[in-house]
C-alpha cells in the first residue's frame, strides 16, 4: 500500500510540473506572438542624457500609449534623432576647441497634450534647440494620426482633394492680423509682403483644436513660429479657426471628426506655451 501511494504521488508530482511546464511555453508562445508595438506602450515617456557637450530629453503625454505602433514609432526615431544631435554636438564643440565659456548644447522635445475624436489624434510638437548664437529656437510642428488606418497623415489629408484652399487661407491671414494689434510694433501682413506676407497653408503646421462637443474637434491651430509671419521680437502665432471655417472643404474621410465650436478661437500662443 505504501509502495502505491508513493507511485501515485510520485505521478500525481510529474503530471503537475508537465502542466505547469506547458503553461509557461503557452505563456512565452504568446508574449513572443504579441506585436511588438504593444509590447512597447509598457515603456518609458521620457528620455534624458547629459554630456559635457549636449543636454536631451524628450516628453511625451500619457495618452500616446492609447496608440502602440504610434508610440513605438515616435519613442524610438525621437530618441535616435536625440541621440545623433548629441553626437554631433561633441564633433562642433571638438572642432571649435570645447569653447569652456559656453555651457552645453540643450535640444528639448516635448510633445503637448492630446486632442482626440473618433478616428484622429493629433498633438503638438516643440522642439528647443540651443547650440550657440544670439538666442535659443523654438520650432513648433504637429503630430496628426488616423487611429483607424493606424498612420500618420499630414495636413492636407484632411481636406479634400483639389479643394480651394484660398479662402482658408484668407481667414487665417485675417486672423494673424487681428493677432498683431494686440502686440506692440507688429506690422500687418499683406498677401504680397516683401519682408512678411499671407501664410500658404502648405507650409504650415497643423493640429485639431478641443471643441465644446464631446469626440469632435472644434475647429484647427496653426502653428506660426517665430519668423513665420513677422520678426523674432513678435514671436510665434498659434491661431485657432472654428470649423465651420473650413467644413466644406473637408475630406469625407474627416468631415465627421469635427463640429461644434472650438473652446478657444483666434489667437491661442499663451494658452499652448503655458
Amino acid at each position: 500500500m505504501t509502495s502505491y501511494r508513493l507511485r501515485a504521488l510520485l505521478l500525481t508530482v510529474a503530471v503537475a510540473a508537465s502542466l505547469a511546464a506547458c503553461q509557461r511555453a503557452e505563456k512565452k508562445e504568446a508574449e513572443a506572438s504579441k506585436p511588438a508595438a504593444t509590447a512597447a506602450a509598457d515603456g518609458p515617456l521620457k528620455y534624458e542624457s547629459a554630456t559635457p557637450w549636449a543636454k536631451v530629453s524628450l516628453s511625451l503625454p500619457e495618452a500616446v500609449k492609447t496608440q502602440p505602433e504610434l508610440y513605438a514609432a515616435l519613442y524610438r526615431q525621437e530618441v535616435a534623432d536625440l541621440a545623433k544631435y548629441a553626437e554631433g554636438a561633441q564633433a562642433d564643440r571638438t572642432e571649435a576647441g570645447g569653447d569652456s565659456a559656453m555651457g552645453p548644447y540643450e535640444k528639448t522635445i516635448v510633445y503637448g497634450d492630446p486632442v482626440q475624436t473618433g478616428r484622429l489624434f493629433s498633438a503638438m510638437r516643440t522642439d528647443f534647440d540651443y547650440s550657440g548664437g544670439a538666442h535659443p529656437n523654438t520650432v513648433a510642428t504637429a503630430l496628426l494620426w488616423d487611429k483607424t488606418e493606424k498612420r500618420r497623415i499630414s495636413p492636407a489629408d484632411l481636406f479634400a482633394k483639389g479643394a480651394d484652399l484660398s479662402s482658408l487661407e484668407r481667414a487665417l491671414c485675417a486672423a494673424v492680423n487681428t493677432a498683431k494689434k494686440a502686440r506692440p510694433g507688429a506690422q500687418p501682413l499683406t498677401a504680397d509682403g516683401v519682408m512678411w506676407a499671407c501664410p500658404k497653408l502648405k507650409d504650415v503646421a497643423v493640429v485639431l483644436a478641443p471643441g465644446a462637443t464631446a469626440g469632435k474637434a472644434g475647429g484647427l491651430t496653426f502653428l506660426l513660429d517665430a519668423y513665420a509671419v513677422g520678426p523674432y521680437a513678435e514671436g510665434p502665432y498659434y491661431i485657432t479657426l472654428p470649423a465651420s471655417t473650413f467644413q466644406t472643404l473637408l475630406a469625407p474621410a474627416y468631415a465627421a471628426e469635427f463640429g461644434g465650436q472650438p473652446l478657444k478661437a483666434g489667437d491661442v500662443t499663451n494658452d499652448l506655451r503655458s
